[in-house]
């Protein structure tokens, strides 16, 4: 039998993890309103990987935005400026913040007016994570 390797990574995941916790969990999640004329909302959390197994996120996307990027916050020349992220590689048993001034989801073109986001986290195919929360700001 022929499996995606999506499955086989979720798979490994899955059987490493306790029963009691999935192997990716976000807490402190805030998503921002759009600034008057704009429309673009940034997103901040930390992702925790429970797992025994390094996690490597290669997407983010919510239904609620045209776009959704992973972004870090850099200085150069003394200018600071955003650039697009890769992939994310969580450690075994680690947390990554995004944060403001670091690394963080941008949220691009709201498809409607917005008051609660959905956020869902890939690795390959397979999806890890789905997180809803209420809009700040």
């Amino acid at each position: 039998m022929k499996f995606a390797p999506g499955f086989a990574v979720l798979a490994c995941l899955l059987a490493s993890c306790s029963g009691s916790h999935p192997p990716l969990v976000a807490s402190n999640v805030v998503v921002t309103k759009p600034m008057p004329g704009t429309q673009v909302s940034a997103g901040y959390l930390a992702l925790t990987n429970m797992s025994r197994q390094t996690i490597t996120i290669t997407r983010v996307s919510s239904p609620d935005f045209e776009s959704t990027e992973l972004h870090e916050s850099i200085l150069d020349n003394g200018i600071a400026r955003m650039v697009a992220h890769g992939d994310l590689t969580i450690l075994p048993q680690q947390t990554v913040l995004l944060e403001p001034g670091g690394l963080h989801l941008m949220l691009l073109r709201p498809v409607a007016a917005i008051e609660s986001v959905t956020l869902h986290f890939y690795a390959g195919e397979a999806l890890l994570l789905s997180v809803n929360t209420s809009v700040e700001g």
